[in-house]
């Protein structure tokens, strides 16, 4: 089982929402949390990152159409996208590091796919 469990993916049309979801059993806690992406043919890519302090920055593509935000409670990030475009196609993978350690932790992805 992976260490960070992902959900929310599927299919939708060009335009439309969807939300993911990534929560942990774990009972360390993350300095840092984030979203990735693998298209098709391509490299894993950082979509947005948010902080224990709650800063958050985006690739430039979803900037005004993605939302991150994290519950530090329950170990919990979650992405908020709207306004999708087939280009927003690819795996979607949660990624955190420890507070307390350079110990790195993923998801197995779960899968967006956007119809034009």
């Amino acid at each position: 089982q992976a260490d960070l469990v992902e959900s929310g993916g599927g299919l939708v049309q060009a335009g439309g929402s969807l939300r993911l979801s990534c929560k942990t059993e774990k009972i360390t806690r993350f300095s840092v949390m984030a979203w990735y992406r693998r298209a098709p043919g391509s490299q894993r890519d950082l979509v947005a990152r948010i902080t224990i302090d709650s800063l958050t920055n985006y690739a430039d593509s979803v900037k005004g159409r993605f939302t991150i935000s994290r519950d530090s409670a329950e170990n919990s990030v979650y992405l908020q996208m709207n306004n999708l475009e087939p280009g927003d196609t690819a795996i979607y993978f949660c990624y955190a590091k420890s507070r307390w350690s350079e110990t790195h932790y993923w998801g197995q992805g779960t899968q967006v796919t956007v119809s034009s």
